[in-house]
């Protein structure tokens, strides 16, 4: 049999976005008709993720949304910047960012809701966001008319890098108090 860990890492490298141990069983068994464990390729997995950390690669193979990506390493994040700056032509629009941001933080949300946060109609946007996956609709509410509910997709996780929302900045964190009047009160 070839070497099991080649075929895992050209899984990995040809999966678009995190592949689940799940996947990866899956395909090992149906291409050697083998029995392979899960804890035989969470294994593997390790091993690869091991030789990826050796200084001489730009890539490590790391474990975001429950499935395994390679991703460049951190040092190497400001010349892709460049790149992703040069061909940013797919930008998402202001409105489109805080649509997402509601979302994120609010979600399961209405588009009633967004609109009530933002105070302005978010249908485009919310059209875009579905367009790029970014959000998915999650079900339905309870409330009159049964509106659609939207969240985060698997996609947006990918995308920032977390593997739970509750890996997202704290909004407290994030808050800006440069726009505050007068002084604060000691």
């Amino acid at each position: 049999m070839e070497n099991i860990e080649q075929h895992i890492e050209a899984l990995i490298f040809a999966s678009e976005q995190g592949i689940r141990t799940e996947e990866i069983l899956y395909c090992l068994q149906a291409a050697f008709e083998h029995d392979y464990t899960s804890d035989e390729i969470t294994t593997h997995i390790n091993n690869i993720r091991a030789k990826y950390q050796d200084e001489s690669f730009a890539v490590e193979v790391l474990k975001i949304n429950n499935g395994f990506q390679f991703l460049t390493k951190k040092k190497y994040h400001t010349t892709i910047s460049l790149l992703q700056l040069q061909r940013s032509k797919k930008k998402l629009s202001q409105a489109a960012l805080e649509t997402l941001a509601i979302i994120a933080y609010k979600q399961p949300v209405t588009k009633t809701d967004i609109e009530q946060i933002r105070g302005v109609n978010c249908d485009y946007s919310i059209q875009k966001l579905l367009e790029k996956e970014l959000i998915a609709i999650t079900g339905k509410s309870e409330s009159v008319g049964k509106p659609i509910l939207y969240g985060t997709s698997g996609l947006f996780m990918d995308y920032f890098g977390v593997n739970d929302i509750s890996e997202l900045p704290q909004l407290k964190d994030i808050t800006d108090n440069s726009s505050t009047i007068g002084q604060a009160a000691e």
